[in-house]
């Protein structure tokens, strides 16, 4: 069973990583999934393909500058070759051989998907240091409220920490006619709100007088869009 997508391989990498007590979250800082244990610093990441190629190598030695658990997800059939030159286990002693954990995945037309580890990095081999990037990785993780994204997608727009708090500044503005930065700011707790008013990413606010805003008709609707976002964050 070939899929077409390679956001059909996120859920069932997703479940697998949380029943072995992971938090997952997709689309962090171009990675397509990351998995935390909570209360941990070190964090795994996995990139999906389709299909095993060189792309997607490059792409798991780029993230290992990141993190010291990188894998590489694919749809997995044994019986079948990879291509005209791959054999799985070629591919998995290619992955052994860049430390690189691989991970397939079996896709059933009357059951559920099954996830095999064809092998494992290991964190000994990958020297990875603390770097403002990894740093950002974390920080965006665990400033998210929930994952709202799949892992995978492609021209889809995000809903990144910056777009929740967003959000969530809408939300309140909705409540009420006009706030002033100060009272947005107290009611949210949220240092930054001045400057994402002023940036107005979105086009969500609208300044009426001197630091004093409201919603534009595209605010409101982001109400309506982010309905999923809103009533969770």
């Amino acid at each position: 069973m070939a899929i077409k997508h390679e956001t059909e391989l996120y859920a069932p990498v997703k479940n697998y990583f949380e029943s072995q007590g992971y938090e997952v979250k997709s689309e962090i800082k171009n990675c397509d999934l990351v998995a935390m244990i909570p209360g941990e610093n070190s964090y795994i990441i996995v990139e999906l393909k389709k299909t095993f190629n060189l792309q997607l190598i490059f792409q798991a030695i780029e993230r290992q500058k990141l993190s010291e658990f990188v894998y590489v997800a694919i749809e997995y059939n044994p019986r079948k070759k990879l291509g005209s030159y791959f054999s799985w286990k070629d591919a998995v002693q290619l992955c052994k051989k860049l430390n690189v954990g691989l991970i397939g995945i079996q896709f059933y037309k009357s059951k559920k998907p099954a996830v095999d580890l064809l092998c494992l990095p290991s964190p000994a081999l990958t020297r990875t240091k603390a770097t403002k990037r990894s740093q950002k990785i974390q920080k965006e993780f665990e400033q998210r409220s929930g994952d709202y994204n799949v892992g995978g997608s492609n021209r889809r727009k995000l809903i990144t920490a910056y777009r929740e708090r967003a959000l969530r500044c809408v939300v309140v503005l909705s409540q009420q006619e006009s706030m002033t930065v100060r009272e947005l700011r107290e009611h949210l707790n949220d240092p930054t709100v001045a400057l994402m008013l002023q940036h107005n990413y979105y086009g969500w606010f609208e300044r009426i007088s001197r630091g004093k805003y409201t919603l534009t008709a595209v605010g409101v609707q982001a109400l309506i869009e982010y309905a999923h976002v809103v009533q969770t964050s």
